[in-house]
Order: C-alpha cells, then sequence, then structure tokens
C-alpha cells in the first residue's frame, strides 16, 4: 500500500472513530435530558456521596506497563472511573491533561465511557474557560456537543458576556472560578472593589453575582478551595442554595471534614474533588484497587463529617 493510500485509510478510520465517539455522547444526551443539578442531587443520593473523582492523567506518573504512554491515557482513566462509578457524585476530567498529548481522542472515548458505565454520575469539563462571547459560544460547543459535558468550569474575569453562552444551553451546568485553591489566588481575589457598594472583595462579588443576577438557567456553581475553609464559610453565606465545587483535598492538602463543615447546608450542595490522591494511590499494578480504597476513605471521612 502506498503512503497516501495508507494515510487516506488511517484518516478515514480516524474520522470513522471520531464521528462513533461523537454519536454515542449525542445519543446520550438525548436519553438523559435531566438537568446538572437534577442530576448532582441524585447522584449524591443514590451513591451517598460528596466526592468528586479528578482525572488528571500524567502519563510520567502511570503504573506498569502504562508507564510514560500517551496512548494509555483512556486505558488508566477508564479503570479509575470503572473502580469507582459506584462512588462518586461527579467526575471531572481537567482537559489540559488531554490536550498536551493530544489525546482529545481519548478524553472523548472516556467521556462516553462514563456515560455507559456510570450514567447517574454528572461529568463536569475542567477547562477554565474564559473569553469574549462569540468565542465563548464555541467553547460551549466544544465542552457540551463535542464532549457532551454535564457542566464545565469557567473563568469569570472577563464578564457576564464572557458566561452567558453557556447558560443557553439547557439544563447544563458551569461552575466560576470564585476563590480557588492555589497561593496565587490572592493576587486578585482578595482584593477589594472601591467602585462596588460596600467594597467587597473580588471573590465575593463573584458569589453574589453567581447567586444573583448572573444564574439566568439556575445552573450556576462556583469554585472554592479546600485550602480556605473559612473562605468556603463565606462564600455559602453569599450564596447560601449553589453548589460549590471545592478541590484541594488530598495531594494540595485541604482537610475534608472541614470543608463539609464549612460548605454544606441545607439547600447547598458540596462537590469535594480529589484527583492525584485517588488516581495515583499506588505505583503498581493494583492502582484501581488503591484508587478505590482511597475514594472509599475519603466518602467516609466527608459523609461522617456531614453527620456531626
Amino acid at each position: 500500500m502506498s503512503g497516501h493510500a495508507g494515510c487516506r485509510w488511517n484518516c478515514a478510520a480516524l474520522s470513522i472513530h471520531r464521528a462513533s465517539a461523537s454519536y454515542n455522547i449525542r445519543m446520550m444526551q438525548n436519553q438523559n435530558p435531566a438537568t446538572f443539578t437534577a442530576m448532582l442531587a441524585k447522584a449524591q443520593q443514590q451513591n451517598q456521596s460528596m466526592l468528586c473523582v479528578g482525572l488528571d492523567p500524567e502519563p510520567t506518573r502511570f503504573p506498569g506497563n502504562f508507564k510514560n504512554d500517551p496512548s494509555k491515557i483512556f486505558d488508566f482513566c477508564a479503570a479509575i472511573v470503572d473502580a469507582t462509578a459506584d462512588l462518586a457524585m461527579a467526575f471531572k476530567p481537567q482537559i489540559a491533561y488531554f490536550a498536551a498529548h493530544r489525546a482529545e481522542d481519548q478524553l472523548e472515548r472516556l467521556m462516553a465511557h462514563m456515560r455507559s458505565v456510570a450514567p447517574q454520575v454528572p461529568v463536569i469539563l475542567d477547562a477554565k474557560r474564559g473569553d469574549i462571547g462569540s468565542t465563548a459560544e464555541q467553547y460551549a460547543i466544544e465542552a457540551f456537543e463535542r464532549y457532551g459535558a454535564d457542566a464545565v468550569t469557567l473563568s469569570p474575569f472577563m464578564g457576564f458576556d464572557s458566561v452567558s453562552p453557556y447558560l443557553k444551553r439547557h439544563g447544563k451546568g458551569a461552575f466560576l472560578l470564585c476563590r480557588t485553591s492555589n497561593p496565587g489566588g490572592d493576587d486578585f481575589q482578595n482584593q477589594r472593589l472601591a467602585s462596588v457598594d460596600g467594597q467587597p472583595l473580588l471573590y465575593e462579588h463573584i458569589a453574589r453575582l453567581a447567586q444573583g443576577p448572573w444564574n439566568l438557567n439556575g445552573q450556576l456553581g462556583l469554585v472554592v478551595g479546600a485550602t480556605y475553609p473559612a473562605e468556603i464559610e463565606r462564600v455559602r453565606e453569599l450564596a447560601p442554595t449553589l453548589p460549590l465545587l471545592i478541590p484541594g483535598v488530598g495531594a494540595q492538602g485541604g482537610d475534608a471534614a472541614a470543608t463539609v463543615r464549612a460548605g454544606l447546608r441545607a439547600g447547598g450542595s458540596i462537590i469535594v474533588n480529589s484527583s492525584r490522591a485517588i488516581l495515583y494511590a499506588s505505583a503498581d499494578q493494583d492502582f484501581a484497587v488503591a484508587a478505590r480504597q482511597e475514594a472509599l476513605k475519603t466518602r467516609a471521612i466527608l459523609q461522617a463529617a456531614a453527620t456531626q
């Protein structure tokens, strides 16, 4: 077979594969018309969980025969999903960990796999997009049509017109970065806004906007880091009914029990994310078993704190 003919065959096969993955995602979306917040509530009740399993695949940390092999990203993540599907309130794949290895096709496969093995568990695409309205429209297509996500993380700092395209999608969720878990968040998020009544801190202003005038479809949430429990409590005061996506438990040092006490209220759910502590609980072939044990442990801590 000539090089050109081989290329045509491979390209055609790749196009068929991608079309199949996209078709599977669309079919599963049509079969699952529930809103994001309704899916969250159902998954929390069904799996008795506030745990979000973050999917941040790093091939250099993969176990055994998977190590340093980007082509195994799907296999690794699918094994984690299979091991934790009955323990998670949500899954959260981080798009950069796939795009860095040209593995967007593996992310498409993973999204379809999650829909197949855990249709009751919502998927939050961690993309942290933020751009002008026309570009945001394209990012919304990427998140909700290409990948079939139930919700997406966004940066709100370009204003409402950078968020509104996502809110036009009926039933789809969006989490705005509010008080993030990284130390550099202080550079902006803890600064006061002199031009706003009461001179709130920036993260407080974002929380108020999300709870109020920006929440057009009732599906907005906020990202608040577990490393700042006092700020979680403050955000909950300002946004009593919004779901809070809380990263930073586990490898970043956030306290799971303190997170629950600060953020969980009647009418306001929390989704506590753990990524590396679960994904890399073992560097051996038993990684999926170890991931399940770590997820069980974290879920138990969260549930115990909720009853205190």
